[in-house]
């Protein structure tokens, strides 16, 4: 039988733990980036391209929330990167009435240029309140664009002879891939900017041959040891976060996010993405060398 003393002590200790993973989750892995090294294997791969480094970010979410220091930081990391191709899946706001676009402006400022190419694509959030301002859309559309970053609407565009064709939001009131992923070469894989991952389940992708690139999730934010994260804002459970195989010759990765909604992480790092792009031939299995390295 416990007696008071040991029940106080265990009460004590048992609140400080808490305590201390509150603390955790709130003033340390929220602003924890990680730098997640992978390779990409694309078949056709043209040789100019061979080796080259694609950087990924996602979710910024500029807003009230997120710490503008913490984002120029982050970014500055990825710029340390000196990436290739840059690509941006989505999200680079938390809007509500008001918004201070300046601050939006100041972090895409820091946003890191690739030697060959700096891409971006619409996430739900960048269409503002219920998904359905265009206007809010067309706000960030000039700060990207100021910053000289191609955004990419349901179109296509090719670097060194590879074609990267850019989505826009599944919740949005402009997704539209059929004619946008009919434009994609059948004989070379291609990559794909598409923030929502729950997208590749709809039918038109089923000829999509090379990667998908995502967001939204930010990896769910807080995931229990051995256990799925308990929220995800995608109807398919399975996308958390990191690599999916979706079919053949077809695979999904899914960026953490460096932003957040509500500052809380646990077990689920910020992420940026450094890619290595590598030729794989035709007979490889899909999700072969594509080891990760963390820093």
């Amino acid at each position: 039988m416990w007696t008071r003393r040991q029940f106080l002590k265990t009460s004590a200790a048992t609140v400080g733990a808490m305590a201390s993973l509150g603390g955790y989750a709130w003033g340390v892995e929220p602003h924890w980036v990680e730098i997640v090294r992978r390779e990409l294997p694309l078949v056709g791969l043209p040789a100019e391209l061979r080796g080259r480094t694609l950087v990924q970010l996602s979710d910024l979410h500029v807003g009230h929330r997120v710490s503008e220091a913490y984002l120029v930081h982050s970014l500055e990391l990825a710029a340390a990167l000196e990436a290739d191709i840059v690509v941006l899946t989505g999200d680079y706001i938390a809007y509500r009435e008001h918004y201070d676009w300046s601050a939006l402006g100041r972090v895409a400022s820091h946003i890191p240029h690739g030697r060959l190419a700096t891409i971006a694509i619409y996430g739900n959030h960048d269409y503002g309140i219920a998904w359905s301002q265009p206007e809010v859309a067309a706000r960030v559309a000039e700060v990207l664009r100021a910053q000289g970053i191609l955004l990419l609407q349901n179109d296509v565009t090719a670097v060194a002879g590879l074609a990267i064709a850019g989505l826009d939001d599944l919740w949005g009131p402009n997704f539209n891939p059929a004619e946008t992923l009919r434009r994609l070469p059948q004989d070379t894989d291609s990559i794909v900017l598409c923030h929502n991952p729950d997208a590749v389940d709809l039918p038109v992708f089923q000829d999509v041959r090379g990667w998908v690139l995502a967001g939204h999730t930010h990896g769910g934010q807080c995931k229990p040891p051995f256990l799925p994260p308990p929220i995800l804002p995608v109807r398919n459970r399975r996308y958390t976060a990191g690599p999916f195989d979706i079919g053949p010759g077809r695979m999904l990765y899914i960026n953490r996010a460096l932003g957040y909604l509500w500052r809380v992480r646990f077990n689920v790092r910020p992420e940026i993405t450094c890619f290595t792009l590598v030729d794989s031939d035709v007979t490889l299995v899909r999700g072969r060398n594509t080891r990760a390295e963390t820093e």
